[in-house]
């Protein structure tokens, strides 16, 4: 039985009235927009976090499709969707994994780097400025085999009609990859008081109160009609100051669903 937030979330996605994005968030965001590729500037934590990122989302898929590890393109001939994807450090590998990729942002000035970037590098990716709460926009978008939306959900003004917006947007094989920050004391120190105050992340860049647990993410995944097959932790790794999966979720973790 779905709670209430969660039927309302679905009732004004049917009326394509839902908003999900946080105008403070994307006004953030969008001005980090020009240091965003930059490996040592305030984008860094997302540079050091996304070989695990990848390294996880690429056993997903091959789990999913039955594949080899030694498969060049696993996404070859499949649509996939970046949704708040920044300037595109997530949807440019999806791309070189094969798969026809769409990324979507609520702020304009990480849409026009990432699309920038993207045709520096070759890559044909199509970018788009928008809510995927939105349903006429989301639904000129099409279905997808595959969804991404990576440190996003805990930047939106309704979790419940973002995750229902993605769930509307997986084909009916689709896989739905997400991560985010877990609501801990451990989070807390680290990725809010030590992390900003030490200028890891740039100040202003979580809301601690924001923070979404697994439990709580499982029970919206299920109210979207999908069915949770794997949670992961996502932690720093001191000995080479980038991150790994597996072990503890206090911190961060990912969450792989598919339709029930």
């Amino acid at each position: 039985m779905k709670c209430k937030c969660c039927v309302h979330a679905y009732e004004v996605a049917k009326c394509g009235m839902v908003k999900t994005i946080t105008a403070s968030e994307a006004d953030h965001f969008g001005k980090l927009a020009g240091d965003w590729w930059d490996p040592k500037g305030s984008s860094a934590m997302l540079h050091r976090l996304n070989p695990a990122r990848l390294g996880y989302i690429r056993g997903a898929i091959d789990a999913h499709l039955h594949l080899e590890r030694n498969v060049r393109r696993p996404l070859s001939g499949r649509r996939a969707l970046d949704v708040g994807c920044g300037a595109g450090l997530l949807t440019e590998p999806l791309a070189r994994l094969g798969a026809d990729v769409v990324g979507v942002d609520a702020a304009a000035e990480n849409v026009a780097v990432a699309a920038e970037h993207a045709s520096r590098q070759g890559l044909a990716i199509a970018y788009h400025h928008g809510d995927i709460g939105d349903a006429a926009f989301a639904e000129l978008l099409g279905q997808f085999d595959l969804v991404t939306s990576m440190e996003v959900i805990e930047h939106v003004a309704d979790p419940a009609a973002f995750i229902a917006a993605l769930a509307a947007r997986m084909a009916d094989d689709g896989l739905l990859i997400l991560s985010t920050p877990n609501r801990t004391g451990l989070s807390k120190l680290l990725l809010v008081e030590a992390a900003e105050r030490l200028g890891s992340v740039p100040r202003g860049t979580h809301d601690w109160s924001r923070f979404i647990t697994p439990n709580e993410l499982t029970a919206l995944l299920e109210d979207a009609g999908l069915r949770v097959l794997d949670v992961t932790g996502l932690a720093p790794d001191i000995t080479t100051r980038m991150f790994r999966t597996g072990g503890s979720t206090a911190l961060d973790y990912l969450v792989t669903a598919a339709r029930g």
